[in-house]
């Protein structure tokens, strides 16, 4: 790798020309900014709050099922899972923010959402983001539209699936007969009453069968990733089966077992229910365990990029805060605090070379092949 272009001579430090540079305070790297934790210390913060958040789910399951009064012990494998979950998610998170450029991205996403100034500079900045890059995720239908319309289905199927499921699963939402022989069912929420419904109208169709809706969702946006997985030949190429075709092949099988259980009940009178049961338990465990070690754990991370995208938008709109332009060619960079919050990266990885992050990515493309051809090809003849 070359070296950063100067574009000014190093100013010499006052005092004797052979003092020795001071050593830098503990806890701080040599370009002053925080020095990197230890990977033994980064595990035991990260188990720590993994255990922190683990316990406060089982809190919120014995009370919000009012003292287990309203869990259904069937369910146990499922409320399990999802302490293992909870205790996986806050491990993976808690290491990935301690690395300086997410704990970085981390502190400006959360500086920006609670800044009072961003909110009277751009009132609806936070709504719009949160609805085209969580929602909508419209970054996506600049790549494929098929793309994105399979990958909304996913996410909306799964996003439906977990708000049934999790609350039934903790013990927060019930289902009980309102007459106790007749169609007349109510829903509540801790206990309280929140709506009545006939188990044979329109309302009540939705109610039980809205994961039949999200499986369909799933299994069709699922289909279409595991067929571009096949034939798409540059997917097939950089694929790995655990990685990117496992999680896939999870959300079908979850969905398709799903759907078996309501075909049972409903045509085969229950004929091979209790099997589906436990292949459908079995797969749906494996995939909450599965989360936060693999590809769907960019789930959790997508809201960090909804909070650099906010800092990103609010440093635009300050007057007093211009565009950095490319050092080589004067075109634009990005906004002076984020390419400052880029360089303050790097100085806390002592890479030594913050420099470049002051040109444009074309410049730096022509900086290199220019080191390249300067320094090394002209030694081979």
């Amino acid at each position: 790798m070359t070296e950063p272009p100067q574009t000014a001579e190093p100013t010499s430090a006052s005092g004797p020309a052979h003092a020795p540079a001071p050593a830098p305070a503990p806890g701080v790297t040599a370009a002053g900014g925080p020095a990197p934790r230890t990977p033994a210390a980064v595990r035991r913060r990260a188990a720590l709050a993994g255990a922190v958040v683990s316990a406060l789910l089982i809190l919120a399951i014995v009370f919000g099922s009012r003292l287990l009064r309203d869990f259904d012990s069937a369910l146990l494998p499922y409320a399990v899972a999802t302490v293992f979950l909870a205790f996986g998610v806050a491990y993976r998170y808690t290491v990935w923010i301690s690395a300086p450029g997410a704990r970085r991205l981390f502190r400006q996403g959360w500086r920006s959402f609670f800044s009072a100034s961003n909110f009277r500079r751009a009132p609806t900045a936070l709504p719009k983001m949160i609805a085209t890059y969580l929602g909508f995720q419209k970054f996506l239908g600049a790549r494929s539209h098929a793309r994105w319309a399979a990958h909304q289905l996913i996410f909306w199927g799964c996003l439906l699936a977990a708000a049934i499921t999790f609350p039934l699963t903790w013990g927060w939402f019930t289902f009980t007969s309102a007459t106790g022989s007749g169609p007349g069912y109510e829903m509540r929420i801790w206990g309280f009453k929140i709506i009545g419904f006939d188990a044979l109208d329109a309302v009540g169709w939705l109610m039980f069968h809205g994961l039949d809706i999200a499986a369909v969702l799933v299994i069709a946006g699922a289909s279409y990733f595991l067929r571009r997985r096949m034939k798409d030949r540059g997917a097939v190429t950089g694929q790995r089966f655990a990685y990117d075709l496992v999680p896939l092949i999870a959300l079908v099988v979850i969905s398709v077992t799903g759907l078996l259980l309501t075909f049972s009940s409903i045509f085969l009178h229950g004929g091979g229910y209790e099997f589906l049961a436990v292949l459908h338990m079995v797969s749906v465990v494996f995939t909450l365990i599965y989360i936060p070690f693999g590809k769907f754990f960019h789930i959790v991370q997508r809201p960090a990029a909804v909070g650099m995208q906010l800092f990103k938008y609010t440093s635009r709109r300050k007057d007093d805060d211009g565009v950095l332009t490319c050092r080589r060619c004067r075109e634009p960079v990005d906004t002076t605090p984020y390419v400052d919050n880029l360089r303050g990266t790097m100085r806390d990885l002592d890479l030594g070379f913050d420099e470049w992050a002051e040109y444009c990515p074309r410049c730096k493309r022509v900086l290199r092949g220019t080191a390249y051809l300067d320094h090394v090809k002209k030694g081979f003849k």
